[in-house]
């Protein structure tokens, strides 16, 4: 039996009436018309000379050029017959432009117009490191800047880690074409989009392991790994960690913002215990991660925290984390102000921000609350004292953050110890070789030592068998 033909109507068909067409020439951006109509303007007959206002139109044909007037049609059904055809084209003239003669030449330039200047000013490079500068353009956050629509929620802490990355590249990046942004799955996660760089919105927690790939078979990229609390030390914990304890040349920018709001607000691995989500409305029972000491625990080189609300200390964090080489894991507090709002307001709101946060810096006292107090190491544990009495700063902890040990008791104790500040900067830092550069180096010395190889032999050697 025949099928029945389907009904062609605008129910049964997906996604309704199909778009009208505007016209020949396109709907107009000053004037609101119909959608397939244009007006027709007809020039002046004289324009406008001196004093001497423009001759009105004068029709193509008229009484006043001696043509009888156009008989009027009657109204109706057009007539019937066979209708004139268009001419036939030559083979292959369709779409072709008409040849301009042979003595047409490219209009040159009007008079008096130049070339575009080139900047005065330029940035001196030596990407080889052997005396051979470049002289490169200089960058401004404009270059930095895609043309994609921002679509994070307003008020997001993202657009102020956005502004921030933008603000900084022209300082770091030696070229547009160099720099890499990678991310998982999330809010963050659309980053690339907004950066006028090369980008891979990858999948969910593989960004480091992507990234990974890329800087080892492309170590002269710029490659920086945006991901979040979820992507990150969640589905992509494993991954997070073999990055860290690899040490792989990135620059990884951890969105924390202790909830999953791509999904509608869930609790994420940061997430405080008794947190109340629509997947825990009785309050969650898991014991959070602390990301950095998640870091420091995987031999992390580089590993530091700021504030999504704090612009210019995130500025000097993502230098330091771009100067260093290795990974660079930096931790931001960023406010998710639809399904977490306020999770970090003491560590930002001018009111509790003084007593809730302590700036460290190498060689300076770890001191805080405007300098009225201030932090002494008391055995092995850090204890907050009052300033400007017995004890003054002289007396406090001077900061080092290439002191693995009081890494270790900073980012632990004073993450968990409600009387203390939240510390804030770059908090661990060490020197070691990166894989990208070991790896290379690995395979640059098979290649000398035993040629640059032959796949199909490779295949086809050992133990190899047919199958007929």
């Amino acid at each position: 039996m025949p099928d029945a033909p389907l009904p062609d109507d605008s129910a049964a068909r997906p996604g309704g009436e199909p778009p009208q067409p505007r016209g020949d020439k396109g709907a107009r951006p000053d004037t609101p018309e119909p959608a397939g109509k244009t007006k027709p303007a007809d020039a002046p007959a004289a324009p406008a000379a001196g004093d001497a206002p423009a001759q009105p139109p004068i029709p193509e044909d008229g009484p006043d050029d001696g043509a009888p007037p156009k008989a009027a049609q009657p109204a109706g059904p057009p007539a019937s017959g066979p209708r004139p055809r268009k001419p036939t084209l030559p083979p292959g003239a369709a779409g072709r432009k008409p040849a301009l003669p042979p003595t047409a030449k490219k209009p040159a330039r009007p008079p008096g117009a130049k070339r575009p200047p080139v900047p005065q000013r330029a940035r001196v490079v030596d990407p080889e490191g052997d005396g051979a500068a470049l002289g490169l353009p200089v960058l401004t956050r404009k270059d930095f800047v895609s043309g994609s629509d921002v679509r994070w929620c307003p008020g997001c802490g993202d657009y102020a880690v956005l502004a921030a990355v933008q603000r900084a590249l022209p300082e770091l990046a030696d070229n547009r074409e160099d720099v890499v942004f990678i991310s998982g799955i999330g809010c963050s996660s659309r980053f690339p989009y907004y950066m006028n760089t090369y980008g891979f919105h990858s999948i969910h927690g593989r960004a480091p392991a992507v990234a990974t790939g890329l800087k080892a078979t492309r170590p002269e990229l710029d490659v920086w790994v945006v991901t979040g609390d979820g992507d990150a030390l969640s589905i992509g914990a494993g991954h997070t960690a073999h990055m860290l304890r690899r040490n792989v040349d990135l620059n990884v920018l951890l969105f924390n913002n202790q909830i999953y709001g791509l999904t509608k607000g869930q609790y994420s691995p940061t997430s405080e215990v008794g947190k109340v989500t629509k997947s825990s409305p009785y309050g969650s029972l898991d014991h959070p991660f602390n990301p950095a000491a998640l870091a420091l625990g995987s031999d992390g080189t580089f590993i530091a925290r700021t504030l999504d609300r704090d612009p210019k200390h995130m500025q000097t964090v993502l230098k330091a984390a771009h100067a260093h080489r290795g990974t660079s894991f930096v931790e931001i507090y960023q406010n998710c102000n639809i399904f977490n709002d306020g999770a970090f307001f003491d560590f930002t709101e001018r009111e509790t921000k003084p007593l809730r946060t302590v700036f460290v810096e190498d060689g300076r006292p770890m001191t805080y609350a405007n300098g009225e107090r201030g932090l002494v190491l008391d055995g092995l544990r850090l204890r907050s004292v009052d300033l400007g009495g017995e004890r003054t700063e002289a007396d406090c902890l001077v900061y080092d953050s290439t002191d693995k040990a009081l890494a270790h008791i900073v980012i632990d104790q004073m993450f968990w110890d409600p009387d203390l500040p939240r510390p804030f900067g770059v908090l661990y830092q060490e020197d070691r070789p990166t894989y990208d550069a070991l790896l290379n180096e690995q395979v640059e010395e098979v290649r000398r030592t035993k040629g640059p190889g032959d796949l199909k032999a490779l295949l086809a050697s050992g133990d190899t068998w047919t199958i007929e």
